[in-house]
């Protein structure tokens, strides 16, 4: 009796093995790619799907290289496994595929065995959301620590500026006409420094908010951008209506994205193109935070690209990519954007830039 329950015992742990053995694969968050000897594709998991974003059925049989545009997975390396069986692994990897799209992963390369021929098992864990929210916090940390010393200095700057002023607009009273032009000169040109000053120190005044539809906002910016078009760019828009009402300063978010829109138009050409997209985004980092539903406000142009060597600096103060720019539209579109709780970032390369808005909904904020 004794061994009849040991054996029914021993024989539902192995069905309850295979049973795991099958399901875990497709559970795993882990991507795995199975490959022949041809180093063709002949499994991969539902992660891989995802990671890869194509199905098994348009992954079949498909080699391995066509799949990664460049990549340190090459068929040498491959080869060599299946022929010795030694395992490797490559840790912070970027990956980039055809439709220039890249990921960072940590990669595993095993040889395994299936139906009595040798295969590749390969397990990519993507990493690049850990990248990316310790590169923003220190980015973030970097643009606050810019901004306070640039207002440190303004403050400095502006208490002799009012001084200065002051003396010159005395002096012009003991002047005479062929000389009060000096004393004029010197009142244009610290009112000139002066309103610098004010923009160095940013928004002055709290966002007044209301809740309201977002596309009110944007449509108008894009009809005022349509009727002062005169170099005739591309116009397009493209409203997810799912958008609920938000909570922002229209004021101030209108002012965010014109500046964006006009950077655009300064480096466009009537070949090139701008589109205003918005969107319902979920699972979204701001400021560190998980945020499950937010809008995500998209400004898209097909123009040169931002400089790759200004890309991640883009938002300091007093930087620019342009010769004639002072560096701070993006900087108080920084600061306007994090008094709304979001998040303004920017992905450039020729041919495409964009630069996103996310806005938490309301329901987020208050939670």
């Amino acid at each position: 009796m004794q061994r009849m329950m040991m054996s029914n015992t021993m024989v539902d742990l192995q069905q309850l093995k295979v049973h795991y053995q099958q399901a875990l694969p497709n559970q795993m968050v882990t991507a795995v790619v199975v490959l022949d000897q041809s180093l063709a594709i002949c499994y991969v998991n539902p992660a891989a799907e995802a990671l890869l974003v194509k199905s098994l059925s348009k992954l079949y049989q498909l080699p391995i290289e066509q799949v990664f545009y460049n990549t340190p997975i090459n068929s040498n390396r491959l080869q060599q496994l299946l022929t010795t069986g030694q395992e490797f692994s490559d840790s912070d990897v970027t990956i980039e595929f055809f439709d220039h799209r890249k990921i960072t992963v940590e990669i595993t390369a095993s040889s395994v065995t299936f139906e009595n021929q040798p295969h590749i098992l390969l397990e990519f864990k993507q990493i690049d959301q850990q990248k990316q929210i310790s590169a923003e916090a220190f980015q973030q940390q970097q643009w606050e620590s810019a901004r306070d010393l640039i207002r440190g200095l303004a403050h400095e700057i502006k208490n002799p500026l009012g001084g200065l002023r002051g003396a010159a607009q005395l002096l012009d009273l003991e002047l005479n006409i062929e000389q009060k032009e000096y004393t004029a000169m010197i009142i244009e040109q610290a009112d000139r420094l002066t309103n610098l000053v004010d923009r160095l120190l940013g928004p002055n005044q709290l966002p007044v908010m209301k809740l309201q539809n977002v596309h009110i906002v944007i449509e108008k910016i894009f009809q005022l951008t349509k009727f002062d078009n005169p170099k005739n760019i591309v116009l397009e828009r493209d409203y997810d209506p799912s958008i609920p009402e938000l909570i922002f300063d229209q004021d101030k978010l209108q002012q965010t994205i014109i500046n964006i829109v006009n950077n655009a138009i300064q480096v466009l050409s009537s070949d090139n193109k701008i589109t205003l997209r918005t969107r319902a985004a979920s699972n979204k980092t701001i400021n560190g935070k998980r945020i499950k539903l937010c809008a995500e406000i998209n400004i898209i142009d097909d123009g040169p690209g931002i400089p790759e060597h200004i890309q991640s600096t883009i938002f300091y103060p007093m930087v620019s990519g342009r010769a004639s720019g002072t560096g701070l539209g993006l900087s108080i579109c920084q600061t306007i954007v994090h008094q709304h709780n979001g998040k303004l970032s920017c992905k450039s390369r020729p041919g495409h830039t964009e630069f996103t808005i996310l806005l938490p909904f309301n329901s987020e904020i208050n939670s």
